[in-house]
């Protein structure tokens, strides 16, 4: 039931409240000790997280703020220390007016990191569901298998890659030539751009897909058997059955999935300045983390390279922060 309410000659409707009449009076001291035990319920979460709180404080949020100030200076290394002028958002002019960045740097980060987590999402998932149909002997030898590629250090597997498409004597160099698709005297895969990021890209995959694997497969033995069982009597073929059953029920694993692959693949450093030609001598490979580390270390610019740290960050928050309010959607949406 509503009542409509008169204040000052403007009507208002709420509805209305009606306490027992018999009800008691909250004394004062009973809603000292209510007020205290929210503020209580409130605090004590946020003081147990203090600890935590404060280390990642220290490691992560006062690194950022100092690139952050580094990136509107000019920072001159000197002996016995370091000058610095302030520049204001100079260092962001010059890059976002670069024609480099627009026409080199960023098409190459963003078409690398889609590349990437397309295929080593899709790759992990095909390995998942071999997993989940295999037998416990079997399955045991392919995880293991599959882990030691996740293994690997990033550099060891970097140096394997090279090996293998290195020109003249190369496993695939020696086999595309055997093939007639190359001369492998005169070509070099690494000098030109795509299959320079061709090799990149299975290099990154290939170090990032068991964990794709191992996590997806994870969430297929939380699956039901009986949902596919009920799928099978409907008459859905396997294809139906992982878009109708699969991806619906463990969505929330493949967004977690391609969130952890997306912010690693558009930050990778490794795998392309390793490569002959990543480490600035054929800036038409330069990735954004690239990019900063030639501008900061190699030219001493600082500010600039600080300037690119920053970009590439914002970009990744970005990317995160839509990632996570998908996931807290879809979240909602199951409650």
């Amino acid at each position: 039931m509503k009542e409509t309410l008169v204040d000052g000659g403007s009507e208002v409707s709420g509805p209305r409240v009606h306490r027992p009449p018999d009800a008691p009076v909250p004394s004062p001291e009973n809603q000292a000790a209510l007020r205290r035990k929210r503020r209580t319920a409130v605090t004590r979460p946020w003081l147990l997280l203090a600890p935590s709180l404060v280390v990642l404080a220290g490691l992560l949020l006062w690194p950022l703020i100092q690139v952050g100030k580094l990136s509107m200076e000019d920072y001159e290394v000197k002996f016995g220390g370091g000058v610095s002028t302030f520049t204001g958002l100079d260092h962001y002019t010059d890059l976002l007016s670069s024609s480099l960045l627009w026409k080199t740097v960023l098409p190459n980060t963003l078409f690398f990191a889609v590349a990437c987590v397309g295929l080593t999402v899709a790759l992990g998932t095909a390995v998942a569901l071999l997993l989940q149909r295999l037998g416990p002997a079997w399955r045991l030898i392919c995880s293991i298998s599959v882990l030691s590629a996740w293994a690997m250090p990033a550099v060891t597997g970097t140096y394997v890659w090279i090996w293998l498409f290195q020109p003249q004597d190369g496993m695939f160099s020696q086999l595309a030539g055997t093939l007639g698709m190359i001369d492998p005297a005169t070509t070099n895969w690494f000098t030109e751009r795509i299959p320079f990021y061709a090799i990149a890209t299975l290099n990154v995959v290939h170090h990032g897909f068991p964990f794709v694997a191992i996590t997806v497969f994870a969430g297929l033995l939380t699956i039901p058997k009986e949902l596919y069982e009920a799928g099978m009597l409907d008459g859905a073929n396997a294809w139906q059955r992982f878009w109708k059953i699969t991806v619906p029920t463990i969505k929330p694993v493949f967004l977690v999935v391609t969130i952890l692959s997306t912010i690693w693949d558009f930050k990778v450093f490794t795998q392309i300045f390793l490569m002959p030609g990543g480490s600035g001598s054929n800036p038409d490979v330069y990735n954004l983390g690239v990019y900063s580390y030639i501008q900061a270390f190699a030219k001493n610019d600082y500010g600039t390279g600080a300037a690119s740290a920053v970009l590439l960050t914002l970009l990744l928050l970005a990317i995160t922060v839509f990632y996570i309010r998908t996931l807290f959607k879809q979240g909602e949406e199951d409650l």
